[in-house]
């Protein structure tokens, strides 16, 4: 069985998002996602002008061959573009074989080790009542665990704080503006760390002790400013603290882990099993952040997940709405065979997207599951996808208030 034809599929029905569609010889049909939010058309090109021509004729089933090929036999390797492309094939495959076996992917990665996927969402505000009202429609759609971000007197606006929300209103945030240039927000690390710790002590006397609670410092601290942090949120006993430095100084954590115990999470932006080598081995956070889609795919995650076994470091895997409903699923396949699972994030897609993509996994009393189709369980219409045209979309940029840019 081999590949007959691959085709790159974009489609925007409200976000962007690209597509690799594998068809082999005997007919079966794979899915693969290569969404590099803001970076669409490079992961586009990569495939369509570099891999595709690479595909056609190769062998469908040998998916650790493939990977080996498409990582080892480029003298470029690693980096977002790279490891996205390299994920699409990979996931595509995987589908595929899914699909001639009868069974869905994670009983193929060994089956169960769980009922279903502890999923987190994200609530915010720019006051303690709209964050409130935010935690409190998570609570009622089933949520479990919830991640708190909010609005910081002094700034106009943060990312990842949406429009608050009404009672009974659907979390719907997107932070991609779809603007020629980005849109720049304004910050200070000052009043951020002087206002967080009060959020959180307000959110436990609000909702008691037993709510899990995740909070994201996207990039912006330094290690000594993320060990403050950490130390500050000690008493809120959070589930984890996300991205609280620039990951790429792996070292950096050291100083953060040495100076507080709140567990850690990191890798959002990485792509690459060296890119987490010192975090594992000197143990130097509890979560993988990392998603299938920009991690090189279901192979590469579950050998990274692995490694990260050895040392107790359980999965948190990235899960936005800038990973499509097929990025969605594969990570879910593998959250449900993984033994050091630990949480997945997830932001539902929009009804537009859900008709683009019609997906088979669920979600239940804040449990995902990928559900039994065969392979991945997603499919995509194409007339419908046809009609949302890619439109250019960047998340904004960063810079404190005397006008330096700044680190996400």
């Amino acid at each position: 069985m081999r590949i007959e034809r691959a085709e790159v599929l974009v489609t925007s029905p409200g976000r962007n998002f690209v597509t690799l569609r594998i068809t082999t010889t005997d007919g079966v049909v794979g899915l693969g996602d290569a969404t590099l939010n803001g970076r669409e058309l490079a992961v586009v090109s990569y495939l369509r002008d570099h891999l595709v021509p690479l595909l056609v004729g190769r062998e469908a089933n040998d998916i650790e061959d493939t990977w080996q090929y498409l990582y080892r036999g480029a003298y470029w390797r690693r980096g977002p573009v790279t490891m996205s492309a390299i994920a699409a094939v990979d996931m595509a495959l995987w589908d595929i074989k899914g699909k001639v076996a009868g069974l869905p992917v994670y009983q193929l990665l060994g089956g169960r080790s769980r009922r279903g996927g502890l999923a987190y969402g994200h609530a915010s505000g720019s006051t303690l009542e709209a964050l409130f009202t935010s935690v409190r429609n998570h609570l009622d759609e089933g949520f479990r665990a919830i991640r708190i971000q909010t609005g910081v007197p002094g700034l106009k606006k943060i990312y990842g704080v949406g429009g608050d929300q009404a009672r009974g209103q659907k979390y719907d945030y997107e932070p991609a503006g779809r603007t020629a240039v980005p849109v720049e927000e304004d910050w200070d690390t000052r009043f951020y760390l002087q206002h967080i710790p009060g959020v959180f002590e307000a959110v436990r006397a609000e909702f008691g002790a037993g709510l899990p609670l995740l909070h994201d410092a996207h990039h912006r601290l330094t290690p000594n400013q993320a060990a403050q942090l950490g130390r500050s949120l000690e008493p809120y006993d959070l589930f984890w603290l996300e991205d609280c430095t620039p990951a790429e100084n792996q070292e950096a954590l050291r100083r953060v882990r040495a100076m507080t115990t709140t567990p850690l999470a990191i890798g959002e932006v990485l792509n690459s099993v060296h890119d987490y080598q010192t975090l594992i081995t000197e143990q130097l956070i509890d979560y993988v952040r990392s998603s299938v889609t920009h991690g090189g795919g279901i192979t590469a995650m579950r050998k990274l997940m692995d490694f990260a076994a050895i040392y107790g470091i359980r999965s948190g895997f990235h899960g936005p709405t800038d990973i499509s409903p097929v990025g969605m699923a594969a990570a879910l396949h593998l959250s449900i065979a993984l033994h050091n699972f630990g949480i997945v994030e997830y932001m539902p897609h929009n009804a537009q997207t859900l008709e683009v993509f019609r997906t088979g996994y669920t979600f239940t009393d804040g449990l995902l599951d990928p559900g039994e189709a065969p392979g991945l369980g997603v499919e995509v219409d194409d007339e419908l996808a046809a009609t949302f045209p890619y439109t250019p979309a960047y998340l904004p940029v960063n810079r404190l208030l005397d006008g330096t840019v700044h680190d996400w």
